[in-house]
């Protein structure tokens, strides 16, 4: 393939990842892989220059370009080499036409700018959000230790602020790993592994992980509780809940029991464990916006109304955490957003509407106060973002 052609089909791919993020259909990463699926003849070469092409007119475009084309004219314009290749040449892109449409390079959505600027996130955090992710495993140490676990892969490398975590090259195949497949490690962003941490979930507890999803963080909670005690992973999603047990049997966990929750009726199905918990992980939807380094175009999706329904639906579940918790117990909020309406200020009105509750401050070997609660950000920390606050029932 040539390469005004590679160009040509990362302009029909981006066509396709924003008509998705207009209309919320599949992530970029799906449509990637849908593409080269009936595509055969593109070899890995191509695939990896298709892919790196899209990827540069995202992270590149603050708001939703009106067409793939408009995209990688904006990439073009400081690139010389990929201006050259919008040449009319066969299978390639038109040549470009003076005044048509092109793509205004910028960080986010001017909506989102000013929400990050009332968050206290600075220009160059905000611009780290679009990032090169980096490989993270947590290692399971109910099957091996760091140490053991990182002699197996070249150049790994230990975090010291979150110990059971390895840093690995971004192309390491870990899925084909051998420990693997036998449960020594799971793939988890280092951040997500500090704030699991500072839950403080300790051995013979009851846990509730009240929005576990797969199960990443509930199959952290289960290691450090060093397999004994009681963990509850709830959430209102069957096929991903669905994933959580099997991938339990494989870490060697054997403390996790699942319930699946209605929406709107979650109390009734958790009425018997009101009251009991000695921690409650809040782990709750929210925008993403730390989480944009691995999925850049997710701030083409978001809007101030989708914004306000996470919030209600973060509000609610901090609600109905707080009747499972028992006196003397702990209620920990979690979201891999860094908007204060997540975040600081979620926290601040959980406070004023729930009397006998009060925030206890973390010692962690990273991330900065924000609030009542810390916030991790790839920039200070090289994580994905996060905010975490632990809330205490007095007794």
């Amino acid at each position: 393939m040539t390469p005004a052609a590679r160009v040509q089909m990362a302009i029909e791919v981006l066509d396709q990842v924003i008509g998705a993020a207009r209309t919320r259909g599949a992530a970029a990463d799906v449509i990637l892989a849908r593409w080269f699926a009936e595509r055969r003849f593109a070899g890995s070469k191509d695939r990896r220059a298709i892919r790196a092409l899209v990827y540069d007119a995202i992270r590149l475009c603050g708001e939703v370009p009106v067409s793939g084309r408009a995209a990688l004219l904006a990439v073009a314009r400081t690139r010389p080499e990929l201006a050259a290749l919008f040449d009319g040449s066969h299978y390639g892109p038109a040549v470009h036409v003076e005044g048509e449409p092109e793509a205004v390079p910028g960080i986010a959505p001017a909506w989102l700018e000013t929400a990050f600027e009332a968050s206290g996130l600075e220009a160059a955090e905000r611009a780290a959000l679009l990032g090169r992710a980096p490989l993270d495993l947590r290692v399971n140490r109910l099957k091996t230790t760091p140490e053991a676990l990182a002699a197996t892969f070249d150049g790994a490398e230990r975090l010291a602020f979150a110990p059971d975590a390895l840093r690995l090259r971004e192309d390491t195949p870990v899925d084909r790993s051998p420990a693997y497949l036998d449960g020594a490690f799971e793939v988890q962003d280092a951040g997500s592994q500090l704030v699991s941490a500072l839950a403080g979930a300790a051995p013979g507890e009851t846990v509730i992980d009240l929005c576990a999803g797969g199960g990443g963080k509930t199959l952290a909670l289960a290691a450090a509780m060093d397999n004994r005690g009681t963990i509850l992973a709830c959430d209102v999603d069957r096929p991903r809940l669905s994933r959580l047990l099997p991938r339990a049997e494989r870490a060697g966990v054997h403390i996790a029991e699942t319930l699946l929750l209605d929406p709107g009726r979650e109390a009734e199905r958790l009425a018997a464990w009101q009251d009991r918990a000695d921690l409650v992980l809040v782990d709750a939807p929210c925008s993403g916006t730390g989480t944009w380094r691995r999925n850049p175009e997710a701030r083409w999706r978001l809007t101030p109304a989708q914004l306000d329904r996470y919030v209600d639906t973060q509000a609610h579940l901090l609600d109905l955490a707080a009747r499972l918790v028992r006196p003397g117990g702990r209620l920990v909020h979690i979201v891999c957003s860094l908007l204060d309406a997540e975040g600081a200020g979620q926290v601040e009105r959980f406070l004023a509407a729930q009397p006998g509750w009060a925030a206890v401050p973390f010692d962690a070997p990273a991330g900065r106060r924000r609030g009542e609660g810390l916030r991790l950000t790839p920039l200070h920390d090289g994580t994905d973002g996060f905010f975490v606050a632990k809330l205490v029932r007095q007794c």
